[in-house]
């Protein structure tokens, strides 16, 4: 061999070298086609509750790893702060009052499992589009989001009519009723239903009763049978609410069958946990989507004995940190099949902390807001903004961190189009992709403005100028707390939208959220030259948004609530048809996954 074709030979490998590092540089700078996705969801964990967010006494170390590890979002904003009209927003990317998912009325979230309304089968999605594009798809845990519609068998609202292939979880959410001894939500219903109708009908029958004895008017022995006979049914009634509210409501199911009713709290994180990383196993060689939507830390609160009694805030703190290794069971099951490069993992909470969550005894069983104002079920910065935490190792720089307006409205957006999805274009999708703003490809939210629901009432707008660092909110109505001290409607458990549990405000209440994040000095013409002409350009969007809005059956209205017998499901056990009891779980008679 000549000295010539020695260089030849040389300068071919170096080239064949070179090309080989362009190509593996270029194939690390592109983004990793159809990710894994793994979307995680507590049940309302405060936004100062995790570490990574500025907690200093809850251990959150998983959490905080998965922060550390991609990009935490420091204006997070739940679509609304209720459950099931926020994760209707985050299934769908779309306003609830859209959906018909917001009620005219207190109540705004499903209390009873035998109701007709829920997530419409005519909505697309995030699961459902993933599962088009071939993904595996499982929801483990809580859903809120409706069971039926018109018989025990049809599931329309169920979730695997909505594109999950999988489902174990329970299909209401996790009350105090749910749990002996950690007493009851009912108790103003109770209040009113009951016990103010027994004593009035029981003054009604001793000022009667005194009246006839006195011969001074002439009651028909027949009246007095009829009011013990009604006040016999009221307790009956009530007894029997008592016995059967937590079997007909707080139960798992596996797919369309019950597993466990009534539901057992013993070990339950773990189980779910479990199901969890049983899922990705089972789905390491092909894509993947797992919402694992938590029951904690919603009350009833519960823990296992490897967290009992283990941390410094009591019940509450000892179920966030359960929540928390749970999270590190999934990071580590990903890491372990060397799933996370390829893996888009979210972590959020539904809406913000439930501040009015306090025992008869004075202990608090609600989180932290950290900072901001108000809780769950207002539209208070501490009742909407929640973690947003993102994590892709291959796509997203670690440490990041954005300071601008996003929502849990735009995973569906994002999710899409990183699975490769398109977006529907026969409505309108509120969400927006996160990737351009994460991937610095845009340092501004795309959204300009957000709107702020309480129920199905238009309570606030934030807005964002694409051309200022401000962030303004206009509250057009504010929940009054009681005591007037508080922090939150203690009296009500939580706040209402309507009547005389709001103040109206006329002009709005203004604020500059990026300087005075604690909502605590409302602007006026006087501190802000500007007052009259923000006002102005938020109520044209405000406009511009209700002119959007078409008319959809509301899933929320009170005959969809209302429990309906014919609808209630129910697994018989062996001694008594009436007993709904069983547990497939413990006897080992688990359907087939």
């Amino acid at each position: 061999m000549t000295a010539g074709d020695c260089l030849k030979l040389t300068s071919g490998k170096m080239k064949g070298g070179l090309l080989l590092l362009v190509l593996l540089w270029e194939a690390k700078s592109q983004p990793a086609s159809r990710p894994n996705i793994v979307l995680l969801m507590a049940d309302d964990l405060g936004v100062g509750d995790p570490g990574c967010y500025g907690n200093k006494t809850l251990r959150t170390p998983n959490i905080d790893r998965l922060a550390g590890g991609g990009v935490k979002f420091t204006q997070h904003l739940a679509a609304s702060p209720l459950c099931t009209p926020s994760r209707a927003a985050f299934m769908t990317g779309r306003y609830p009052i859209r959906l018909g998912m917001a009620s005219h009325t207190r109540l705004g979230v499903y209390i009873f499992m035998a109701s007709s309304g829920g997530l419409p089968t005519s909505e697309v999605t995030f699961s459902r589009l993933l599962k088009d594009q071939g993904y595996s798809t499982a929801l483990i845990g809580k859903w809120h989001l409706g069971i039926n519609c018109d018989n025990t068998t049809d599931f329309c609202h169920h979730p695997l009519r909505h594109g999950f292939d999988y489902f174990y979880g329970i299909p209401m959410t996790n009350l105090r009723d749910c749990k002996p001894g950690e007493g009851t939500v009912f108790t103003t219903a109770y209040r009113l239903l009951v016990f103010f109708p027994l004593q009035v009908l029981g003054l009604t029958v001793f000022t009667l009763a005194v009246l006839r004895f006195l011969r001074l008017i002439r009651v028909p022995l027949g009246i007095f049978i009829f009011l013990f006979l009604l006040m016999a049914l009221i307790l009956v009634l009530f007894l029997c609410f008592l016995h059967y509210y937590r079997p007909l409501n707080c139960f798992l199911m596996r797919n369309y069958e019950i597993s466990q009713q009534p539901m057992s709290f013993d070990n339950l994180t773990q189980r779910l946990t479990l199901e969890a990383t049983g899922f990705i196993r089972r789905n390491a060689e092909k894509p993947f989507l797992l919402f694992l939507s938590y029951l904690h830390v919603h009350t009833a609160l519960f823990s296992s004995k490897d967290f009992a009694n283990k941390s410094r805030h009591g019940p509450y703190g000892d179920t966030t940190e359960e929540l928390d290794w749970s999270v590190g069971q999934v990071l580590n099951v990903l890491d372990e099949l060397g799933l996370s490069n390829d893996t888009l993992v979210y972590f959020t909470s539904d809406q913000g902390a439930h501040v009015e969550e306090v025992t008869p005894k004075g202990e608090m069983h609600g989180g932290s807001n950290g900072i901001y104002k108000g809780g769950k079920a207002n539209n208070w910065e501490g009742g909407i903004r929640i973690p947003g935490i993102l994590r892709w190792p291959r796509v997203i720089q670690a440490g990041l961190e954005i300071d601008e307006p996003t929502s849990n409205m735009d995973i569906f957006p994002t999710v899409a189009k990183v699975a490769g999805a398109s977006l529907p274009q026969d409505r309108v999708i509120d969400g927006r992709d996160l990737m351009p703003l994460i991937q610095g490809k845009t340092r501004h939210s795309d959204h300009e403005f957000l709107f702020h629901y309480c129920n199905a009432y238009l309570n606030a707008v934030r807005w964002h100028p694409r051309n200022s660092k401000s962030i303004w909110k206009a509250f057009y109505f504010t929940p009054n707390f009681n005591p007037e001290s508080a922090n939150g409607c203690f009296h009500t458990h939580v706040c209402f939208c309507f009547g005389s549990f709001i103040t109206h405000h006329d002009p709005p209440l203004l604020f500059d959220i990026s300087r005075d994040p604690r909502e605590t000095n409302p602007l006026t013409p006087a501190t802000e030259p500007r007052f009259h002409d923000i006002l102005r350009i938020i109520q044209e969007a405000a406009d511009n948004h209700t002119r959007s809005l078409l008319e959809v059956p509301n899933q929320l209205s009170p005959w969809n609530m209302f429990w309906k017998p014919w609808l209630q499901l129910c697994c018989p056990s062996a001694l008594s048809s009436l007993s709904c009891q069983c547990d497939r779980e413990k006897r080992g008679q688990i359907l087939s996954k």
